[in-house]
């Protein structure tokens, strides 16, 4: 019952902000819903906890290790969107003239995004899993496209298209997969429940369930920007406003990589070998590669940061096609690590780009000396993306190298060599906003607006020194769900 409420709350605040979701009260209604779904993701962490996985409506909705790890991570993050959404938003209102109409837009279709997240997660059914994803993909085509210009409707177009097509592929996948199942489990939504499936995945057609993975991993794959259908993700950055590059980097990528993985569990039981894994490998490393590659000419920032995006997904993918107790346990840190890193980035890039009216890197130089708050922000969120110790990507990014090594040696070099290329990229980049020569004074600071990013960055600080007994208990059984 805690699932169904879960989601209920997350549901209700949608026509709350569609109907009232303007100016300062709007905020608020923004904010205090999403603290009562991080409470209510604690009450259901608790429960797990207690008493295993969780059921509700007939097993239709089910949580497990792996799930409820994004289900809060979804719920953190959504919490401190909101928070830095308050003034961030405010100022975009104030610089862009959005009336009332556009403000409850931007609230309404956050909070449908948030909630499809969360349903996309709780959901036990492969069926409604795509329901979610395809809401998830509409309500982020009103945020792309919010500021209404040119660029921003270009960049909602083209997402609309290239994860349309994605989704349309991920859909006949599914189908496949129930047209695979129904002989062993029957008719009706039975045969969609991913708990049943995994129960009787031995006994399901090779063939169709081999299509079906190839078809949902390049499906998904577009939502998680796998190559090579990854070009709607820097697009879609660049013209959003950047609480919303922060939830697409830091919760749509993992989501949709979390679908990919549930047909994976099943592709590998049923075909008994690792055909589900190589695809992971090539795919992973060759978004490792181009992503890496195509930061060195970027000199936008957002799109900077949407490449890297790119790349660290590319990085996670490879680890959970490794597979094994390692690389699983890496996979999963980094994913952690990365969402509460990169959208921190968002948010002080978000800060940076108000203050200079501006997205070109060029235009950024001297931001430590100008505005030390926003300058410290961007230092420990950017070093934090790049894997410098003692942030817990540091870790999870020398585990998946020390398991490649261990499992797949061939890989380690391209690996090595992808993740130099994009620390070569951003690290000049990041001393020249830093130490540059000094820029025309910026406008006040909000201080308590980054508070946000100083939080998060310090969970990603700790997981990088100390990862308390439970949680790397908890880390480490979700390797028997992969399996």
């Amino acid at each position: 019952m805690i699932l169904i409420w879960l989601l209920g709350i997350a549901a209700a605040g949608i026509p709350l902000l569609a109907l009232w979701g303007d100016g300062q009260r709007g905020r608020r209604i923004f904010l205090g819903v999403n603290l009562l779904v991080f409470l209510a993701s604690l009450l259901v962490a608790h429960r797990f906890l207690q008493n295993g996985p969780l059921q509700a409506a007939a097993d239709q909705f089910r949580v497990d290790a792996l799930s409820l790890i994004l289900v809060l991570l979804n719920s953190v993050v959504g919490l401190m969107t909101a928070w830095f959404s308050a003034s961030y938003w405010r100022q975009e209102v104030q610089h862009r003239g959005f009336g009332k109409h556009r403000q409850r837009l931007y609230h309404a279709m956050f909070q449908s995004f948030l909630t499809m997240m969360l349903l996309a997660l709780l959901s036990n059914n492969l069926g409604i899993l795509w329901v979610a994803l395809e809401g998830a993909t509409l309500s982020t085509v009103l945020l792309v496209s919010l500021q209404r210009s040119g660029e921003s409707l270009e960049a909602a177009w083209k997402y609309f298209i290239l994860c349309g097509v994605g989704l349309a592929m991920a859909l006949f996948g599914t189908v496949l997969l129930y047209f695979a199942a129904q002989p062993v489990l029957g008719n009706g939504a039975r045969a969609l429940l991913w708990s049943a499936l995994d129960r009787h995945a031995t006994s399901l057609n090779h063939a169709a369930v081999a299509i079906a993975f190839v078809f949902v991993l390049v499906g998904y794959g577009t939502k998680v920007g796998l190559a090579p259908l990854y070009n709607w993700l820097p697009d879609a950055h660049a013209a959003s406003p950047s609480t919303v590059s922060a939830i697409l980097s830091g919760l749509l990528l993992n989501v949709a990589l979390y679908a990919i993985l549930r047909f994976k569990s099943l592709a590998d039981a049923a075909l008994g070998n690792a055909f589900a894994a190589h695809l992971l490998i090539g795919f992973g490393l060759l978004s490792l590669l181009l992503a890496s590659f195509s930061l060195l000419r970027q000199r936008n920032i957002k799109r900077l940061f949407a490449y890297s995006s790119i790349e660290h997904m590319g990085l996670i993918t490879f680890a959970f096609g490794l597979g094994g107790s390692l690389a699983t346990f890496a996979a999963v840190l980094h994913m952690i690590g990365h969402s509460l890193a990169k959208s921190s980035v968002f948010f002080s890039v978000g800060r940076a780009v108000q203050e200079a009216d501006t997205q070109e890197l060029d235009a950024f130089s001297g931001v430590l000396t100008s505005s030390p708050t926003l300058g410290w922000s961007l230092l420990l969120s950017i070093a934090a993306v790049l894997g410098l110790p003692p942030a817990s990507l540091f870790l999870s990014e020398f585990l998946i190298v020390v398991a490649s090594v261990q499992q797949a040696f061939w890989t380690t070099p391209l690996l090595i060599l992808g993740l130099g290329t994009a620390f070569a990229a951003i690290l000049p980049r990041l001393l020249q906003i830093l130490y540059g020569g000094p820029q025309p004074s910026h406008k006040p600071l909000v201080a308590t607006g980054l508070v946000p990013v100083f939080l998060q960055l310090l969970v990603v600080l700790l997981l990088g020194i100390w990862i308390p007994a439970p949680l790397g208990t908890w880390l480490h059984s979700i390797h028997g769900i992969m399996q």
